[in-house]
């Protein structure tokens, strides 16, 4: 085949669908079809996976895009599987909003038959782990749950698909910290993979059930869950028993599973306190073949824990390559995946110069993940604006010939009448009255379109917004002995500028709370500002005082021209110690509990709001111990929220609570208190962003 025909194929091919989905629907009005649906379908499916594949070799997306468009308006592809093919584009460019926005649209379509269904689940299981990458496990968690009901009604879903999807699900549920759920999440998926070894001929369920038994290992053991890791791996013991005894069974892929279990098996004694036994399980694991070949690394996790920083800098030596190989572009998940174990390992070992360069190489993809990801919101916001466009547009097109119709209809009728009772001069009169109001209706009509199309791009652009604002406060906090602590942002409209975060380095804990002055998108703006500059200064070890002096010399300068500032509360603790060290700039006194956590406010300097007066040098001062004394951090959105009476919860009733609540942890301290401030608002809008962050530090 010569060039110039390879490259008027696809569009010869196209225009060829085009007369396909043109003619159709006229021919089908005069001759019965010949072949059945199920034929059809497959010859559909056929003609439209080779059109998009080919477009996929070539990674022309924006033709890929317009060759979707135009292959479901012939009526060749679904509503859901258009959908997911979008989703899927922009999915691969990174563009998480957008692929978000339109495997929803699939996932909520009905659905019409076997092939929809298929989509269904493909489109439900790449929407649940985007919410997962995205750390919003909640969300994956509902979107999971509804894809394994179907599933478990459906006869085209083979259980250990089922079993993966209880995996998933059990992952999510573990992340969201509700342990006894997710033991039976993976304990409901062991039956499903039973059954699925017992009647697949293929190996596919035994790989399968190993691999989501290695999934399971490696989630207990991020999260610290030792003993329940360790019962997992004497039921993975099993199954590669069973495995290798299997006539099925891979000679590779077994040695890099058990090689893997070895690795496990390490963190895992570790973990228990086995040290001694854990180093000779950790060099079991470095003399199999898999870890020999390269099939394998050494785990940095292990060797860092063991304090064998000698070693896991050789683990970490090519991480910059592997990055260069996996990662098109930097970012925050880089840093924290990669960069930071890597600055931490040569640190323990004492190579300062290696360490001193990976620092300046962090600060390096901070700056440039920074750019970047203001970039990619830049082109995601401009593309949902683009498809937004589309979509008004396409309804604008239907609206106009629904009116059409109407209005040819209207005509019809009108000849009728008049021919009959044209000699009635009054009807003629109430015709001529009734034109007139359809014309001042139609007006109207056309300016209640326009306005409801900028309200929904306005509420569109603030949820956008508020996504963007909620990813830049930790969901996660640190699962360390002798730490328990937890934190909650429920912003009064779409956005806010309440904050807080934490910065962990070691033994040294960096945590803050602070409220911006006015609300919505300006204060969102500021409250991104204030954000960023605490983590790059607390990265720096600086102390409270001189990080809050930075921080307002850098937010009240010339650019701050509409003199906003935002109240602060900087604390610093040392996690072996308890020695606290803090700064207040203007915020609510934080509570403090003594040993019967009776709580009562902290007594210290207050310092001027951050950002409103150049120059201002900021005190700081310290706590000798707040070992086993909660510290409870606020905005004033708890204690002047507002009933309908306009009666404050005020800091009585908020101190009350706080005395007269056991303290289980963290988390229920804040939840049982946002419950209460509900209820006193009973049932009123919020008049404020509300922010919460308790910490409680113990020893032994």
């Amino acid at each position: 085949m010569n060039k110039p025909f390879t490259r008027l194929f696809p569009v010869a091919f196209l225009a060829f669908l085009l007369v396909i989905g043109v003619l159709s629907p006229l021919t089908s009005c005069h001759q019965k079809t010949t072949r059945s649906d199920s034929v059809k379908d497959s010859l559909n499916k056929l003609i439209v996976d080779s059109l998009l594949n080919q477009q996929k070799a070539r990674q022309d997306y924006k033709v890929k895009l317009a060759l979707i468009d135009s292959i479901e308006k012939v009526g060749l592809m679904g509503e859901i599987r258009a959908n997911y093919e979008r989703g899927s584009v922009y999915n691969f460019l990174r563009q998480g909003r957008q692929s978000e926005q339109y495997w929803k649209k699939a996932v909520n379509a009905e659905i019409r038959s076997r092939t929809e269904e298929r989509v269904f689940f493909l489109a439900s299981a790449m929407l649940a782990n985007l919410y997962q990458v995205n750390h919003n496990f909640e969300a994956a968690l509902r979107q999971s749950i509804k894809t394994l009901n179907r599933m478990k009604q459906s006869d085209l879903v083979m259980p250990r698909l089922i079993g993966v999807q209880l995996v998933d699900i059990g992952i999510c549920q573990l992340k969201m910290r509700r342990y006894d759920d997710a033991a039976k999440s993976f304990e409901e998926s062991t039956t499903y993979f039973r059954k699925g070894i017992a009647t697949d001929t293929t190996f596919l369920s035994y790989e399968n059930t190993l691999a989501c038994t290695n999934n399971t290992i490696l989630f207990y053991l991020d999260a610290q869950r030792y003993h329940d890791a360790d019962y997992w791996l004497n039921h993975l013991d099993s199954m590669l028993a069973m495995y290798k005894a299997s006539p099925l069974c891979r000679e590779q892929y077994y040695d890099d599973q058990y090689a893997r279990r070895c690795s496990f098996k390490s963190r895992t004694l570790l973990g228990l306190g086995q040290k001694e036994e854990a180093n000779k399980m950790f060099e079991i694991y470095r003399s199999s073949e898999s870890y020999q070949s390269g099939r394998e690394h050494a785990p940095g996790e292990f060797l860092m824990a063991a304090h064998r920083y000698a070693e896991a800098t050789e683990a970490y030596a090519d991480i910059e390559e592997q990055i260069r190989q996996r990662v098109g572009k930097p970012s925050l998940d880089i840093i924290q995946q990669y960069l930071f174990p890597k600055y931490r390992a040569n640190a323990g070992a004492g190579y300062k110069d290696s360490a001193l360069a990976v620092g300046l190489r962090i600060f390096d993809y901070l700056d440039s993940a920074i750019v970047w990801q203001k970039q990619d919101d830049a082109a995601e916001l401009a593309t949902i604006y683009e498809t937004q466009e589309k979509d008004r547009q396409i309804a604008e097109q239907e609206v106009a010939l629904s009116k059409q119709r109407y209005g040819a209809a209207a005509v019809f009728f009108a000849i009728i009448v008049l021919a009959l009772a044209i000699f009635i001069f009054f009807r003629h009169r109430a015709a001529k009255r009734l034109e007139v109001a359809h014309e001042e209706l139609k007006v109207a009509y056309d300016q209640l379109e326009e306005t409801t199309a900028v309200k929904e791009r306005i509420q569109s652009e603030l949820r956008i917004a508020r996504d963007i604002q909620m990813s830049m406060v930790p969901h996660e906090f640190p699962q360390l002995k002798g730490l328990d602590m937890y934190g909650s942002m429920m912003p009064a409209k779409e956005v806010g500028g309440d904050l807080y975060g934490y910065i962990l380095q070691g033994d040294n804990l960096y945590f803050c709370v602070g409220d911006v002055s006015g609300k919505s998108v300006p204060a969102s703006l500021f409250m991104a500002q204030a954000t960023r500059l605490f983590r790059t200064l607390a990265s720096q070890g600086m102390m409270p005082a001189d990080i809050c002096t930075q921080m307002n010399d850098a937010l009240s300068g010339e650019d701050n021209v509409s003199g906003m500032f935002v109240t602060f509360f900087l604390g610093l603790v040392n996690l072996k110690t308890g020695h606290l060290t803090f700064c207040n700039a203007g915020h609510n006194p934080p509570v403090i509990g003594g040993g019967d956590h009776r709580g009562d406010f902290l007594e210290m300097e207050s310092n001027a709001p951050i950002g409103l007066w150049p120059g201002l040098q900021f005190v700081g001062e310290e706590i000798d111990s707040i070992t086993n004394r909660p510290l409870f951090l606020y905005t004033d959105g708890l204690n002047e929220a507002e009933n309908n009476e306009l009666e404050q919860f005020g800091n009585d009733r908020m101190l009350t609570f706080l005395r007269n609540s056991d303290f289980n942890d963290s988390r229920d301290v804040i939840e049982r208190l946002a419950a209460e401030v509900e209820r006193h608002r009973a049932g009123n809008d919020p008049n404020d962003d509300l922010t919460m962050l308790c910490i409680k530090v113990t020893h032994d």
